[in-house]
């Protein structure tokens, strides 16, 4: 698995890519926002790890010039613990966040919960590749969605979200068990990364003909996909 760790701190990207290259991944770093967004324009990685405060371009900016044609997985890396950061970098599309400071462990399952979650294998049958639903078809070999034959661009985490709505239409699904099965980590309190995900999916798929909602929120318990 390739990986690209954009940091600033020298002393930090060094322990963590011998960490990373010690578990079997391959690891590239860039210590600035600009160099990392050349390298991402030049080869596309399994996972991008990417700090929030840079001098320069930050994170965030890093992660919205990379957003406008690119949904390969991101894990942010922050020092700014605060609410309003994780949900910012959530909307502006990243996959997970991990605050600093952090243990080799906590790092190691992140990076691997992600991974799981975006590097499905294809279905052994064709016939469960595709999943529709009205206007939508959902293809998980090729990890594609299409509104009226309109490809929208999701990021790895949005496409697994809306699997699993697409696949129990008009059944509720639970935050908690959701949470698990996309984004690998048991609901904490005053965790929205779910939320957000679901809001940026509203987002990006276009309304329905006729004007009623795709997802129902029922609050307290989870979402459900509407049916009809």
């Amino acid at each position: 698995m390739d990986l690209l760790l954009i940091d600033d701190d020298k002393e930090l990207t060094e322990l963590l890519g011998e960490l990373l290259e010690l578990e079997g991944f391959s690891c590239e770093v860039c210590n600035d926002g600009l160099s990392g967004l050349a390298k991402l324009a030049e080869k596309r990685y399994d996972l991008v790890l990417l700090d929030v405060m840079m001098p320069g371009k930050n994170g965030f900016e890093v992660l919205k010039e990379l957003r406008k044609d690119n949904q390969q997985p991101v894990l942010m890396l922050t020092a700014k613990g605060d609410e309003i950061d994780r949900v910012l970098g959530l909307e502006l599309g990243a996959d997970d966040y991990l605050a600093k400071p952090f243990s080799e462990r906590e790092l190691l399952a992140r990076i691997r919960a992600i991974l799981r979650r975006t590097q499905n294998s294809p279905p052994a049958d064709p016939k469960q590749d595709l999943i529709c639903h009205q206007d939508l078809t959902l293809s998980v070999a090729k990890q594609q969605v299409h509104c009226d034959e309109q490809e929208l661009e999701l990021t790895s985490t949005e496409l697994l979200l809306l699997q699993h709505l697409l696949e129990q239409p008009g059944k509720l699904l639970e935050k908690d068990s959701l949470n698990q099965k996309v984004l690998g980590k048991r609901l904490q309190a005053f965790d929205r990364s779910l939320d957000m995900h679901i809001s940026n999916l509203r987002k990006k798929i276009p309304a329905r003909k006729d004007q009623l909602p795709r997802i129902k929120t029922v609050r307290g318990k989870g979402y459900m996909w509407l049916e009809w």
